[in-house]
Protein backbone atom coordinates (compact mmCIF):
# COMPACT_ATOMS: atom_id res chain seq x y z
CA UNK A 1 0.00 0.00 0.00
CA UNK A 2 1.24 3.36 -1.01
CA UNK A 3 1.29 6.31 1.11
CA UNK A 4 -1.58 8.00 -0.46
CA UNK A 5 -3.80 5.26 -0.59
CA UNK A 6 -3.44 4.49 2.91
CA UNK A 7 -4.12 8.24 3.52
CA UNK A 8 -7.47 7.52 1.43
CA UNK A 9 -8.62 4.66 3.03
CA UNK A 10 -8.10 6.12 6.75
CA UNK A 11 -10.74 9.23 5.20
CA UNK A 12 -12.68 7.24 3.43
CA UNK A 13 -14.72 6.34 6.95
CA UNK A 14 -15.97 8.92 9.00
CA UNK A 15 -17.03 9.29 12.92
CA UNK A 16 -20.96 10.58 11.56
CA UNK A 17 -23.51 8.01 11.70
CA UNK A 18 -21.37 5.43 13.97
CA UNK A 19 -23.58 4.48 17.48
CA UNK A 20 -21.26 6.01 20.03
CA UNK A 21 -19.45 3.61 21.76
CA UNK A 22 -15.62 1.56 22.63
CA UNK A 23 -16.77 -1.55 20.72
CA UNK A 24 -15.26 -0.95 17.20
CA UNK A 25 -12.01 0.20 18.58
CA UNK A 26 -11.60 -2.87 21.16
CA UNK A 27 -12.52 -5.34 18.07
CA UNK A 28 -10.14 -4.01 16.28
CA UNK A 29 -7.27 -3.53 18.51
CA UNK A 30 -7.99 -7.26 19.71
CA UNK A 31 -7.68 -8.55 16.06
CA UNK A 32 -4.39 -6.64 16.02
CA UNK A 33 -3.04 -8.23 19.31
CA UNK A 34 -4.23 -5.86 21.47
CA UNK A 35 -0.72 -3.32 21.26
CA UNK A 36 -2.53 -0.90 23.91
CA UNK A 37 -1.94 -2.72 26.88
CA UNK A 38 1.96 -2.88 26.13
CA UNK A 39 2.10 0.96 26.72
CA UNK A 40 1.99 3.04 29.57
CA UNK A 41 -0.26 6.73 28.99
CA UNK A 42 -0.86 9.90 30.26
CA UNK A 43 -4.47 10.40 29.01
CA UNK A 44 -5.62 13.63 28.60
CA UNK A 45 -9.20 15.20 27.62
CA UNK A 46 -10.39 19.02 27.86
CA UNK A 47 -12.21 21.69 25.49
CA UNK A 48 -9.40 23.87 25.63
CA UNK A 49 -5.88 23.24 26.32
CA UNK A 50 -5.08 19.71 25.91
CA UNK A 51 -3.03 19.77 23.16
CA UNK A 52 -0.74 22.00 24.63
CA UNK A 53 -0.64 20.12 28.14
CA UNK A 54 0.07 17.04 26.11
CA UNK A 55 3.16 18.54 24.34
CA UNK A 56 4.27 20.01 27.74
CA UNK A 57 4.45 16.73 28.94
CA UNK A 58 5.77 15.19 26.61
CA UNK A 59 8.53 17.19 26.14
CA UNK A 60 9.00 16.72 29.47
CA UNK A 61 8.95 12.66 29.24
CA UNK A 62 12.10 13.50 26.11
CA UNK A 63 13.87 15.52 28.25
CA UNK A 64 13.87 12.98 30.86
CA UNK A 65 15.30 10.28 28.53
CA UNK A 66 11.98 8.51 27.78
CA UNK A 67 11.24 7.44 24.21
CA UNK A 68 7.75 9.53 24.23
CA UNK A 69 5.03 8.89 21.84
CA UNK A 70 2.52 11.61 21.58
CA UNK A 71 -1.41 11.39 19.83
CA UNK A 72 -2.78 14.25 18.84
CA UNK A 73 -5.48 15.74 16.63
CA UNK A 74 -6.58 16.88 14.60
CA UNK A 75 -3.31 18.24 12.06
CA UNK A 76 -1.75 21.31 10.84
CA UNK A 77 0.02 20.13 7.92
CA UNK A 78 -0.06 16.62 6.86
CA UNK A 79 -1.50 13.97 8.79
CA UNK A 80 1.53 11.95 10.03
CA UNK A 81 1.89 15.12 12.87
CA UNK A 82 -1.21 13.09 14.64
CA UNK A 83 1.71 10.26 15.57
CA UNK A 84 5.24 11.53 16.80
CA UNK A 85 7.93 9.89 18.78
CA UNK A 86 10.41 12.44 20.18
CA UNK A 87 8.71 15.14 18.49
CA UNK A 88 9.60 13.43 14.75
CA UNK A 89 5.92 12.30 13.18
CA UNK A 90 6.05 9.16 11.28
CA UNK A 91 7.33 8.80 8.28
CA UNK A 92 5.36 7.72 4.77
CA UNK A 93 6.59 4.09 4.09
CA UNK A 94 5.69 3.57 8.25
CA UNK A 95 1.78 4.55 8.01
CA UNK A 96 1.21 3.16 4.27
CA UNK A 97 2.91 0.32 6.51
CA UNK A 98 0.81 0.27 9.67
CA UNK A 99 -2.76 1.03 7.41
CA UNK A 100 -2.12 -1.94 5.41
CA UNK A 101 -1.73 -4.42 8.53
CA UNK A 102 -4.95 -2.87 9.88
CA UNK A 103 -6.71 -2.48 6.65
CA UNK A 104 -7.84 -6.75 6.53
CA UNK A 105 -8.95 -6.33 10.46
CA UNK A 106 -11.25 -3.63 9.98
CA UNK A 107 -12.72 -4.48 6.77
CA UNK A 108 -13.99 -7.69 8.49
CA UNK A 109 -16.11 -6.33 10.78
CA UNK A 110 -19.77 -6.32 10.77
CA UNK A 111 -19.31 -2.46 11.61
CA UNK A 112 -16.56 -0.68 10.00
CA UNK A 113 -14.12 1.44 12.12
CA UNK A 114 -14.34 5.15 12.01
CA UNK A 115 -11.92 7.62 10.68
CA UNK A 116 -10.64 8.06 14.24
CA UNK A 117 -10.32 4.30 15.24
CA UNK A 118 -8.51 3.87 12.69
CA UNK A 119 -5.88 6.43 13.51
CA UNK A 120 -6.14 5.71 16.53
CA UNK A 121 -5.49 1.81 15.92
CA UNK A 122 -2.66 3.01 13.97
CA UNK A 123 -0.99 5.06 16.83
CA UNK A 124 -0.98 1.90 19.06
CA UNK A 125 0.61 -0.23 16.92
CA UNK A 126 3.48 2.59 16.00
CA UNK A 127 4.09 3.17 19.89
CA UNK A 128 4.11 -0.58 20.89
CA UNK A 129 6.39 -1.78 17.95
CA UNK A 130 9.03 1.19 18.96
CA UNK A 131 9.03 0.48 21.78
CA UNK A 132 8.02 3.77 23.54
CA UNK A 133 8.21 4.20 27.10
CA UNK A 134 5.83 6.64 27.53
CA UNK A 135 2.82 7.42 25.38
CA UNK A 136 1.33 10.84 25.92
CA UNK A 137 -2.39 10.76 24.33
CA UNK A 138 -4.78 13.09 23.83
CA UNK A 139 -8.75 12.55 23.15
CA UNK A 140 -10.47 13.37 19.69
CA UNK A 141 -13.40 14.15 20.95
CA UNK A 142 -15.06 13.97 24.81
CA UNK A 143 -13.65 11.04 26.60
CA UNK A 144 -16.27 8.20 27.68
CA UNK A 145 -16.49 7.04 24.09
CA UNK A 146 -13.78 8.06 22.71
CA UNK A 147 -11.05 5.72 20.62
CA UNK A 148 -8.30 6.51 23.00
CA UNK A 149 -10.40 5.57 25.93
CA UNK A 150 -10.14 2.01 25.13
CA UNK A 151 -6.79 1.59 27.16
CA UNK A 152 -7.00 0.22 30.73
CA UNK A 153 -6.00 2.59 33.56
CA UNK A 154 -3.32 4.77 32.42
CA UNK A 155 -0.46 5.70 34.86
CA UNK A 156 -2.41 9.33 35.31
CA UNK A 157 -5.26 11.45 33.22
CA UNK A 158 -5.62 14.55 32.63
CA UNK A 159 -8.46 17.17 32.72
CA UNK A 160 -7.65 20.83 31.25
CA UNK A 161 -10.00 23.60 30.85
CA UNK A 162 -13.75 22.73 29.95
CA UNK A 163 -16.06 24.86 27.95
CA UNK A 164 -18.94 24.91 25.47
CA UNK A 165 -17.54 22.95 22.74
CA UNK A 166 -19.11 20.24 19.91
CA UNK A 167 -22.31 20.56 21.92
CA UNK A 168 -24.44 19.08 19.30
CA UNK A 169 -22.64 15.48 20.99
CA UNK A 170 -21.20 15.88 24.30
CA UNK A 171 -24.36 17.93 25.38
CA UNK A 172 -25.37 21.73 26.22
CA UNK A 173 -24.07 22.57 29.34
CA UNK A 174 -20.42 22.51 30.65
CA UNK A 175 -21.35 20.03 33.35
CA UNK A 176 -22.95 17.26 30.96
CA UNK A 177 -19.41 18.32 28.92
CA UNK A 178 -17.58 17.56 31.96
CA UNK A 179 -19.06 14.46 32.89
CA UNK A 180 -18.23 13.07 29.18
CA UNK A 181 -14.79 14.23 29.94
CA UNK A 182 -14.51 12.33 33.07
CA UNK A 183 -15.04 9.20 31.48
CA UNK A 184 -11.44 8.55 30.71
CA UNK A 185 -10.93 8.68 34.84
CA UNK A 186 -10.12 4.53 35.67
CA UNK A 187 -11.01 2.77 38.69
CA UNK A 188 -7.77 4.31 41.04
CA UNK A 189 -6.11 6.02 38.69
CA UNK A 190 -4.54 9.17 39.65
CA UNK A 191 -6.23 12.51 37.87
CA UNK A 192 -5.03 15.92 37.70
CA UNK A 193 -7.37 18.62 37.22
CA UNK A 194 -6.91 21.61 35.82
CA UNK A 195 -8.40 24.51 38.38
CA UNK A 196 -11.64 26.00 37.11
CA UNK A 197 -15.38 26.69 37.90
CA UNK A 198 -16.94 24.82 40.95
CA UNK A 199 -19.76 23.92 38.99
CA UNK A 200 -17.31 21.76 36.40
CA UNK A 201 -14.88 20.58 38.89
CA UNK A 202 -17.92 19.22 41.65
CA UNK A 203 -18.13 17.10 38.35
CA UNK A 204 -14.57 15.59 38.48
CA UNK A 205 -15.05 15.07 42.04
CA UNK A 206 -17.71 13.41 41.86
CA UNK A 207 -16.56 10.78 39.12
CA UNK A 208 -12.96 10.42 41.36
CA UNK A 209 -15.08 9.51 44.15
CA UNK A 210 -17.07 7.26 42.40
CA UNK A 211 -14.00 5.39 40.66
CA UNK A 212 -11.45 6.02 44.53
CA UNK A 213 -9.30 7.72 41.87
CA UNK A 214 -7.15 10.37 43.88
CA UNK A 215 -7.92 13.54 42.33
CA UNK A 216 -4.86 16.45 42.19
CA UNK A 217 -6.53 20.16 41.49
CA UNK A 218 -3.89 22.70 40.11
CA UNK A 219 -3.43 25.60 42.66
CA UNK A 220 -3.64 28.71 40.85
CA UNK A 221 -2.87 30.63 44.11
CA UNK A 222 0.61 28.74 44.10
CA UNK A 223 1.70 30.49 40.36
CA UNK A 224 3.14 33.41 39.85
CA UNK A 225 4.05 35.04 36.62
CA UNK A 226 6.96 36.54 35.94
CA UNK A 227 8.85 37.94 33.02
CA UNK A 228 6.21 38.08 29.98
CA UNK A 229 6.80 39.47 26.39
CA UNK A 230 6.56 38.16 22.52
CA UNK A 231 9.22 36.04 23.02
CA UNK A 232 7.88 33.79 26.05
CA UNK A 233 7.52 34.02 29.93
CA UNK A 234 8.27 32.98 33.21
CA UNK A 235 6.35 32.10 35.97
CA UNK A 236 6.84 30.72 39.74
CA UNK A 237 4.94 27.30 40.61
CA UNK A 238 4.85 25.96 44.02
CA UNK A 239 8.16 28.24 44.71
CA UNK A 240 10.02 26.66 41.42
CA UNK A 241 10.83 29.03 38.62
CA UNK A 242 10.26 27.85 35.17
CA UNK A 243 10.24 29.44 31.85
CA UNK A 244 7.78 28.71 28.53
CA UNK A 245 8.27 29.65 25.20
CA UNK A 246 4.59 29.41 24.55
CA UNK A 247 2.65 32.96 25.28
CA UNK A 248 -0.78 33.39 27.03
CA UNK A 249 -1.55 33.13 30.79
CA UNK A 250 -3.69 30.60 30.09
CA UNK A 251 -0.41 28.19 29.10
CA UNK A 252 1.05 29.24 32.38
CA UNK A 253 -2.01 27.19 34.04
CA UNK A 254 -1.78 24.33 31.82
CA UNK A 255 2.04 23.98 32.39
CA UNK A 256 1.01 23.87 35.81
CA UNK A 257 -1.14 20.79 35.01
CA UNK A 258 1.87 19.30 33.46
CA UNK A 259 4.11 19.93 36.68
CA UNK A 260 1.36 18.22 38.83
CA UNK A 261 1.26 15.60 37.14
CA UNK A 262 5.19 14.99 36.56
CA UNK A 263 4.49 15.20 40.17
CA UNK A 264 2.34 11.90 40.03
CA UNK A 265 4.07 10.21 37.14
CA UNK A 266 7.62 9.74 39.98
CA UNK A 267 5.17 8.08 42.40
CA UNK A 268 4.02 5.85 39.67
CA UNK A 269 7.71 4.63 38.81
CA UNK A 270 8.85 7.26 36.53
CA UNK A 271 12.07 8.98 36.83
CA UNK A 272 11.47 13.17 36.29
CA UNK A 273 13.83 15.34 38.06
CA UNK A 274 13.82 18.78 38.26
CA UNK A 275 16.14 19.73 35.47
CA UNK A 276 13.95 17.77 33.04
CA UNK A 277 11.17 19.62 33.80
CA UNK A 278 12.65 22.74 33.56
CA UNK A 279 14.12 21.68 29.74
CA UNK A 280 10.97 20.15 28.81
CA UNK A 281 9.14 23.47 29.24
CA UNK A 282 11.89 25.92 28.25
CA UNK A 283 11.94 23.49 24.96
CA UNK A 284 7.96 22.54 24.32
CA UNK A 285 7.10 23.31 20.68
CA UNK A 286 2.89 24.13 20.34
CA UNK A 287 2.61 26.15 17.15
CA UNK A 288 -0.83 27.60 15.82
CA UNK A 289 -1.61 28.76 19.82
CA UNK A 290 -0.90 32.60 19.68
CA UNK A 291 2.22 31.70 17.61
CA UNK A 292 3.69 35.05 16.24
CA UNK A 293 4.83 34.16 12.69
CA UNK A 294 6.39 37.10 11.89
CA UNK A 295 7.07 40.52 13.43
CA UNK A 296 7.16 42.62 10.36
CA UNK A 297 4.19 43.66 11.27
CA UNK A 298 3.26 41.36 13.46
CA UNK A 299 1.33 38.19 13.00
CA UNK A 300 -0.33 36.23 15.60
CA UNK A 301 -2.15 33.32 14.49
CA UNK A 302 -4.37 31.43 16.96
CA UNK A 303 -6.07 28.01 16.32
CA UNK A 304 -9.07 29.27 19.02
CA UNK A 305 -12.40 27.87 17.40
CA UNK A 306 -15.07 28.52 20.17
CA UNK A 307 -15.90 30.96 22.35
CA UNK A 308 -13.88 30.08 25.93
CA UNK A 309 -10.59 29.80 23.70
CA UNK A 310 -11.78 33.22 21.58
CA UNK A 311 -12.21 34.74 25.11
CA UNK A 312 -8.46 33.78 25.78
CA UNK A 313 -7.23 35.08 22.16
CA UNK A 314 -8.86 38.32 22.99
CA UNK A 315 -7.16 38.83 26.17
CA UNK A 316 -3.81 38.06 24.59
CA UNK A 317 -3.85 40.54 22.31
CA UNK A 318 -5.04 42.95 24.77
CA UNK A 319 -1.55 41.85 27.05
CA UNK A 320 0.50 41.41 24.18
CA UNK A 321 -0.74 44.65 21.99
CA UNK A 322 -2.54 46.90 24.01
CA UNK A 323 -1.88 49.84 21.86
CA UNK A 324 -1.55 48.63 18.05
CA UNK A 325 -4.00 48.64 15.73
CA UNK A 326 -5.43 45.18 15.42
CA UNK A 327 -6.57 43.67 12.22
CA UNK A 328 -8.64 40.28 12.55
CA UNK A 329 -8.43 37.35 10.11
CA UNK A 330 -10.87 35.54 10.89
CA UNK A 331 -12.60 32.11 9.46
CA UNK A 332 -15.23 29.95 11.28
CA UNK A 333 -17.10 26.83 11.01
CA UNK A 334 -20.73 27.07 10.26
CA UNK A 335 -21.61 24.28 13.25
CA UNK A 336 -19.42 26.45 15.97
CA UNK A 337 -21.20 29.32 17.98
CA UNK A 338 -19.50 31.43 15.82
CA UNK A 339 -21.77 34.55 16.30
CA UNK A 340 -20.60 34.92 19.70
CA UNK A 341 -16.93 34.51 18.85
CA UNK A 342 -17.21 37.12 16.20
CA UNK A 343 -19.25 39.22 19.12
CA UNK A 344 -15.66 38.83 21.37
CA UNK A 345 -12.95 39.77 18.62
CA UNK A 346 -15.47 42.98 17.78
CA UNK A 347 -14.13 44.12 21.01
CA UNK A 348 -10.86 44.06 20.46
CA UNK A 349 -10.39 44.14 16.51
CA UNK A 350 -10.52 47.29 14.69
CA UNK A 351 -10.97 45.85 11.25
CA UNK A 352 -11.87 42.47 10.11
CA UNK A 353 -10.66 40.43 6.70
CA UNK A 354 -13.61 37.07 6.64
CA UNK A 355 -12.22 34.05 4.74
CA UNK A 356 -13.87 30.62 4.30
CA UNK A 357 -11.35 27.71 5.94
CA UNK A 358 -11.25 25.05 3.74
CA UNK A 359 -13.95 22.56 5.30
CA UNK A 360 -16.98 21.34 4.33
CA UNK A 361 -18.45 22.86 7.45
CA UNK A 362 -17.15 26.11 6.74
CA UNK A 363 -19.01 29.48 7.22
CA UNK A 364 -19.42 31.33 3.81
CA UNK A 365 -16.64 34.29 4.03
CA UNK A 366 -19.73 36.66 3.39
CA UNK A 367 -22.07 35.40 5.89
CA UNK A 368 -19.43 35.87 8.53
CA UNK A 369 -18.59 39.66 7.39
CA UNK A 370 -22.25 40.24 7.41
CA UNK A 371 -22.70 40.14 10.87
CA UNK A 372 -19.62 41.81 11.89
CA UNK A 373 -20.68 44.54 9.94
CA UNK A 374 -23.58 44.68 11.39
CA UNK A 375 -21.52 45.01 15.04
CA UNK A 376 -19.90 48.01 13.54
CA UNK A 377 -16.63 46.68 12.57
CA UNK A 378 -15.20 47.49 9.11
CA UNK A 379 -14.73 44.37 7.42
CA UNK A 380 -13.56 42.77 4.16
CA UNK A 381 -14.16 39.89 2.47
CA UNK A 382 -11.26 37.78 0.94
CA UNK A 383 -11.78 34.73 -1.60
CA UNK A 384 -9.04 32.74 0.02
CA UNK A 385 -7.06 32.68 3.24
CA UNK A 386 -4.10 33.14 1.20
CA UNK A 387 -5.71 36.23 -0.67
CA UNK A 388 -6.57 37.01 3.26
CA UNK A 389 -2.87 36.87 4.71
CA UNK A 390 -1.65 39.12 1.66
CA UNK A 391 -4.41 41.62 2.54
CA UNK A 392 -4.09 41.73 5.74
CA UNK A 393 0.12 41.94 5.05
CA UNK A 394 -0.80 44.77 2.95
CA UNK A 395 -2.74 46.47 6.09
CA UNK A 396 0.19 46.07 8.13
CA UNK A 397 2.45 48.89 9.62
CA UNK A 398 4.48 49.92 12.71
CA UNK A 399 1.43 50.91 14.49
CA UNK A 400 -0.76 47.84 13.26
CA UNK A 401 -0.52 44.47 14.22
CA UNK A 402 -2.29 40.82 12.98
CA UNK A 403 -4.34 37.72 14.57
CA UNK A 404 -5.51 34.97 12.45
CA UNK A 405 -8.16 33.02 14.52
CA UNK A 406 -11.51 30.81 14.30
CA UNK A 407 -10.36 27.34 13.09
CA UNK A 408 -7.77 25.13 13.07
CA UNK A 409 -8.47 24.25 9.47
CA UNK A 410 -7.26 27.53 8.30
CA UNK A 411 -4.34 27.28 10.41
CA UNK A 412 -2.14 25.20 8.26
CA UNK A 413 -2.44 27.02 5.03
CA UNK A 414 -1.88 30.52 7.05
CA UNK A 415 1.57 28.88 8.34
CA UNK A 416 2.48 28.01 4.50
CA UNK A 417 2.03 31.23 3.49
CA UNK A 418 5.14 32.30 5.91
CA UNK A 419 7.14 29.06 4.58
CA UNK A 420 6.43 27.32 7.81
CA UNK A 421 5.11 23.77 6.90
CA UNK A 422 4.20 24.77 3.18
CA UNK A 423 4.93 27.02 0.33
CA UNK A 424 5.17 30.68 1.17
CA UNK A 425 3.66 33.22 -0.70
Amino acid sequence: MEYNDAIDYINGTSWMGKTPGLGRITQLLHTLGDPQDKLRFVHIAGTNGKGSCAAMLASVLKAAGYKTGLFTSPYLHRFNERMRINGLEIDDAGLAALVERIKPAADAMDDHSSEFELTTAAAMLYFAETDCGAVVLETGLGGRFDATNVIKAPECCVITNIGLDHTGVLGSTVEEIAGEKAGIIKDGCPCVLYCQSENVMDVIRRACRERKAPLTITQPAALTPGFDSTDGQSFTYKGEEYALPLLGRAQLYNAAACIETVGLLNNRGFSIDSLALEAGLYAVEWPARFEILTDEPYFVLDAAHNPQGIQTTAENLKSYFPHQRRVILMGVMADKNWREMADIMAAVGDEFITVSPQSSRALPAGELAEYIESLGKPVRVSDSVEDGVRMALSMGDDSTMVCAVGSIYMAGDIRGCFGLGGKSI
